[in-house]
């Protein structure tokens, strides 16, 4: 195997996050059901027999030694491969966003390369190696939407009925690092267990229903990182006020900037009014991007690495 193309790295979206403590090495402990959506970035692979890295941008320029980079890097020095690749990325999930573009962006190429490099490492190895790069990795090449906890390195799977998003983006990009810094920042929200969290939101067998959806997004819980990112941008919360009044709802996903509202079933297959419901309200601000998005019962990549 000499290429892969077309290798697609979905964003995700928080239903909610809470910190819940803190570790002695400062990272914050997390519980959060992580849902994956259909804005996604799209990524091409070359092999190379010289053992070059390089990256392409197919649309805005990236930082020039981005996650996917690093990822790729990594992978080569733990497996002791002689190859290199050729990247290119057709970026669309923007940057700052809260979104884990740049994450899936990382999965996506540990992924493609453990093919492209005959590496068949199993999906355990390829997770540890994840982990030490970003905490939304792991979320990424697990392949399942989940309930996410520690940094993000315990997950478990959850099923959800297919939803539609309302996802927007607002001019401004948030910094990760500085709203887990803010004093604003609430690292005491008390615990849930999570056999008991899934019961009370409807989640059993059968996977978790549309009253439990609706409960996850508008009522259950909160983003306890939405404060302090409002503190630091007012775009945050002008987003959702924005999102609240067409949606009737509104959380930011992340450390932000970028929030969503849930379209409820009916609205999204009638529309309201004269809008149709499958594409964004026309009067999105200057500067904002947005996108009518779609669940994802998978990740595309579930499955191309041996469990």
């Amino acid at each position: 195997m000499k290429s892969i193309h077309d290798v697609a790295a979905p964003a995700k979206l928080n239903l909610f996050l809470h910190v819940v403590g803190r570790r002695a090495d400062g990272y914050h402990l997390l519980q959060s059901a992580f849902v994956l959506i259909d804005w996604a970035d799209t990524l091409h692979f070359e092999r190379r027999d010289d053992g070059r890295l390089a990256r392409h941008d197919l649309g805005a320029a990236l930082p020039a030694d981005d996650l996917c980079l690093r990822a790729a890097r990594s992978l080569r020095a733990e497996s002791g491969t002689g190859y290199g690749v050729d990247i290119s990325i057709d970026k669309q999930v923007p940057s700052g966003a809260g979104m884990g573009g740049g994450s899936s962006d990382a999965a996506s190429t540990l992924l493609a390369l453990n093919r492209l490099w005959a590496l068949d490492w199993p999906l355990s190895r390829l997770i540890a190696l994840g982990l030490r790069l970003g905490a939304d990795l792991p979320f990424f090449l697990g392949g399942r939407n989940a309930w996410v906890e520690g940094i993000g390195e315990l997950l478990t799977p959850i099923d959800l009925p297919q939803q539609r998003f309302a996802v927007v983006k607002p001019a401004a990009s948030l910094a990760t690092e500085a709203i887990f810094k803010s004093p604003l920042l609430v690292r005491d929200t008390e615990a849930v267990i999570v056999a008991g969290f899934l019961a009370d939101a409807g989640i059993g067998e059968a996977g978790i229903g549309e009253a439990g959806i609706g409960k996850l997004v508008q009522g259950w819980g909160r983003n306890d990182l939405q404060p302090p990112a409002q503190a630091e941008c007012d775009e945050v919360a002008q987003a959702a006020r924005w999102l609240e009044a067409q949606f009737g709802n509104s959380r930011m996903t992340g450390s932000g900037s970028a929030v969503f509202a849930r379209v409820a079933a009916q609205a999204a297959e009638t529309g309201a009014g004269s809008t149709p419901m499958a594409t964004m309200p026309p009067d999105l601000p200057a500067g904002w991007v947005g996108r009518m998005c779609r669940s994802l019962g998978q990740h595309p990549l579930a499955g191309w690495a041996r469990d």
